[in-house]
């Protein structure tokens, strides 16, 4: 791992500079992962897309004005997740706005209708009836969870997600990316992480770059993962996402990451973290996506060959044999991957409870068949 005065150096590198911070990044890439970079095949159940938060970029969260703004029903999740499966998909990604009931009462009255009064409780049945139902495992994106929370939710979710986006107090000030959203305070957020590595929850979380940070603010971001990863040795993934601008939102006219920007940041990030977290930047919001093998990741993240990215639709997915040709053309191989990684799987039920392992032994199992199937 390089030393935060020297992450917080590589600001400016660009030309040669650049290439070699790649270089280095992906030497040490190759040493901890080899020459295989992983996907998940997943289905995206966006369980309600309403939300207290108001984030200055998202088109996900809709305002109980409009007729779009919705909770998914039993029926609907159950036929989403059913037809993922059939498929071959592994993973139900479960992603949602944050306790829109306590903001809105649309919201409280679509619970009522479906028969609850919260929508984590909610959750929690949803990705219940799926984990008893399919044959695929729940991750849960939830957002800010408490201890308690996180514990309710971990015997029917195979891991568990939130991005921190970032540690900087001034992206909640008024005009900024984060202005009131009480869900979007890097306090909370850090202590979502820091609970989950309490539970032995196997988690993913991110940055998010581009909204208003600056390049100390990123690294600041990366060391807080790490300290958190150092101290619990939960933390699976970290994303690298690069903010995309969407028209009718506050930050609609935002100067969006360059190429170069989101490279830096990845190398960065594979630099400054652990070798045992894994390094993934999404295959759908950058055209020239194949790049980031030579920054240095590892991993893709949840491909859908069902199911758009709710999160940033006018983004499609690529087609796994396009990413499949992206790798191989660099010299590395594709591979499918479960929600969980390998190494959570195997610490006796430190990481998954008894019904989790059996699913997840199950489905390494019925890959073992089959030519490329999941990492096992």
């Amino acid at each position: 791992m390089i030393s935060d005065s020297e992450a917080i150096s590589y600001e400016f590198a660009t030309g040669p500079d650049l290439y070699a911070l790649c270089q280095e990044a992906a030497k040490a890439r190759d040493n901890a992962w080899g020459k295989q970079l992983t996907y998940s095949k997943k289905v995206f159940i966006p369980l309600t897309n309403m939300c207290r938060d108001t984030c200055g970029y998202c088109t996900f969260v809709q305002s109980p004005d409009s007729p779009h703004a919705n909770y998914m029903t039993p029926e609907q999740v159950l036929k989403t997740a059913r037809e993922g499966a059939a498929l071959d998909c592994k993973e139900a990604l479960f992603s949602l706005g944050e306790r829109p009931e306590e903001r809105h009462q649309k919201a409280r009255d679509m619970l009522a209708h479906l028969g609850y009064d919260s929508t984590l409780d909610y959750l929690h049945d949803q990705c219940e009836s799926v984990l008893t139902r399919t044959s695929l495992l729940p991750h849960v994106n939830a957002g800010a969870l408490s201890y308690d929370e996180l514990k309710r939710l971990k015997p029917v979710a195979a891991s568990m997600g939130m991005m921190l986006e970032n540690v900087s107090n001034d992206l909640l000030k008024k005009g900024h990316a984060h202005h009131a959203c009480p869900d979007k305070t890097p306090k909370r957020r850090l202590d979502t992480i820091e609970q989950a590595g309490r539970l032995d929850i196997a988690f993913t979380t991110g940055i998010l770059i581009g909204i208003g940070e600056s390049w100390t603010d990123r690294v600041n971001s990366l060391i807080a993962i790490r300290d958190r990863h150092l101290a619990y040795g939960h933390i699976q993934e970290v994303i690298i996402q690069n903010f995309r601008a969407k028209a009718g939102t506050a930050m609609a006219e935002y100067q969006e990451p360059n190429l170069d920007d989101m490279k830096r940041t990845i190398a960065v990030a594979r630099l400054i973290l652990p070798d045992d977290i894994s390094i993934q930047a999404p295959p759908n919001l950058e055209v020239e996506y194949g790049s980031y093998i030579n920054a240095g990741i590892n991993d893709w993240g949840g491909i859908s060959p069902l199911t758009k990215d709710f999160i940033n639709p006018e983004r499609a997915w690529p087609q796994i044999s396009s990413v499949a040709q992206a790798c191989e053309g660099l010299g590395y191989s594709l591979a499918e991957r479960l929600t969980i990684y390998d190494r959570f799987q195997h610490q006796d039920n430190k990481y998954l409870t008894p019904n989790l392992t059996q699913r997840v032994a199950s489905l390494v199992s019925r890959a073992a068949q089959v030519s490329g199937g999941v990492i096992a």
